[in-house]
């Protein structure tokens, strides 16, 4: 029992020693030292289907990021906002990719990069898209969907709600009844189905994508509806319009980040047109990187 005693006690020593190390923090962004080696010369992204990344990809090149080593690192949106909270906790470098409306604009302070070339585009606006013949078939919902539209501040109110841990369709009921005037607008005139006939919505798990179907859902489901949601990525969402799998979207974000779809398949579907205005993507940083203001400044600060 001794010799056993004797044996271990030097590897648990090493053992602490090397949990020791391995909780040693990331050092603080330096603004005197060159940016990319300081976050090994990674962007922090998304889901590699979002057309944000296919974009960035292009950006990295545009900018001549790539012949630097410059990468991309594909995550989720749940992983790339934890990355960045504990980034902010520690004042340490991160280059995200971005897109507003989103809570993490609310809650954290960061901005977006300047991008002279417009490879991100200017701003863009998130459109309604619905199956063909809907509007001979459901044409009440057609008209709600037809109507529907908010601004980003209105829906970053339901996103930072679902962000604190209310259940989204919870949140968007909460919504609904702090703004009857709103959903009034969308609703007026509109008589109530009977039957309950079912109409199903699809959309991108992106946290705007959940508040704003979560919020048409709930809209749709009181004039009569019985509405499902189904979260998929974007191709397949896009599909799912243009096959007749599914009635609705309100997820189009254009006319860059769903460009790709749009074009693929152009005709299949209807275009109701704009629900939001002023949305934004592009690469992000903490503001208290003060000298990197430009997706050139990666650069520059080699």
């Amino acid at each position: 029992m001794k010799k056993k005693l004797r044996f271990l006690l030097p590897v648990a020593l090493l053992l602490g020693l090397l949990l020791s190390g391995c909780s040693t923090k990331a050092p603080e962004y330096n603004a005197k030292k060159p940016l990319g080696p300081q976050i090994n010369y990674t962007i922090t992204g998304i889901d590699a289907g979002a057309g944000i990344m296919a974009t960035t990809q292009k950006a990295l090149t545009e900018y001549g990021l790539t012949k630097d080593n410059w990468q991309l690192q594909t995550s989720s949106t749940a992983a790339m906002t934890s990355t960045l909270d504990k980034a902010i906790r520690h004042h340490e470098p991160i280059v995200i990719t971005g897109w507003q409306p989103h809570w993490m604009f609310t809650k954290y302070p960061i901005k977006f990069l300047k991008d002279p070339k417009h490879v991100y585009g200017k701003s863009e606006n998130i459109h309604t898209i619905v199956r063909k013949g809907l509007k001979q078939d459901k044409p009440e919902a057609y008209e709600m969907l037809d109507r529907f539209h908010w601004t980003p501040t209105e829906m970053s109110q339901v996103m930072i709600q679902v962000n604190n841990g209310k259940d989204p369709e919870r949140a968007a009921k909460e919504w609904i009844q702090a703004h009857p005037d709103q959903v009034k607008s969308w609703t007026k005139g509109i008589k109530k189905v009977s039957g309950h006939p079912t109409l199903k919505m699809t959309y991108v798990a992106w946290d705007s994508e959940i508040a704003s179907t979560n919020v048409v859902a709930e809209v749709l489901r009181g004039l009569g509806y019985k509405v499902t949601i189904q979260a998929m990525e974007m191709q397949p969402m896009w599909a799912s319009i243009a096959t007749n799998v599914a009635d609705a979207q309100v997820a189009a974000w254009l006319p860059t980040t769903s460009a790709k779809y749009y074009h693929d398949y152009q005709g299949k579907f209807v275009d109701l047109g704009t629900n939001l205005k002023g949305a934004r993507v592009g690469l992000a940083v903490p503001k208290y990187m003060t000298n990197i203001n430009s997706i050139e400044d990666l650069k520059n600060n080699e």
